[in-house]
């Protein structure tokens, strides 16, 4: 009688609450999702720094961390869940300053305006800019602290999206 009580008690806790995963993204119905490729606008704007591949990267870096977090799978076209977008910023600015009138330090900005269309559930659709930045010695070249910076930078963006699309937050 204790085992069929306790596997009950186990069938209803898992089936509640929908189609959550391990990582509190909330799929409900959806199998697949695309993401489309992020173009990089932000070579259009004034002070923007030219980053080959940051496109690409961020892109990727979006289809790996949904893939990591859901069950869903990554589709080519016709994706339950749609991401769309692009980089709208990507710069380089002072931000503090020594005695000397320099800047002690800089920070690395990155903004991604971001679609998301869910053909599954209404009302979730969103389009949002998603910023995040990193700060490094103004001594150091941004090509010495690029690769750890865009990782910090994609990792916090790309949760941001997650969260906002997925986990209702």
């Amino acid at each position: 009688m204790k085992l069929i009580f306790v596997l009950l008690v186990a069938a209803v806790g898992t089936t509640g609450c929908g189609a959550y995963n391990f990582t509190g993204g909330d799929v409900g119905t959806a199998k697949t999702f695309q993401v489309n490729y992020f173009q990089n606008y932000a070579t259009q704007s004034p002070g923007s720094t030219i980053e080959p591949g940051l496109d690409r990267d961020f892109t990727l870096a979006l289809q790996d961390l949904i893939q990591n977090q859901t069950s869903l799978s990554l589709v080519p076209s016709d994706g339950d869940l749609l991401y769309e977008g692009e980089i709208v910023e990507y710069r380089v600015s002072p931000m503090t300053a020594t005695a000397n009138q320099t800047a002690a330090q800089n920070r690395l900005t990155m903004s991604v305006n971001v679609r998301f269309f869910n053909n599954t559930k209404e009302d979730v659709d969103f389009e949002q800019r998603f910023s995040f930045f990193y700060d490094y010695p103004a001594n150091s070249l941004l090509q010495s602290v690029k690769d750890e910076a865009l990782q910090v930078i994609f990792e916090r963006i790309t949760q941001d999206i997650f969260n906002k699309s997925l986990a209702d937050w």
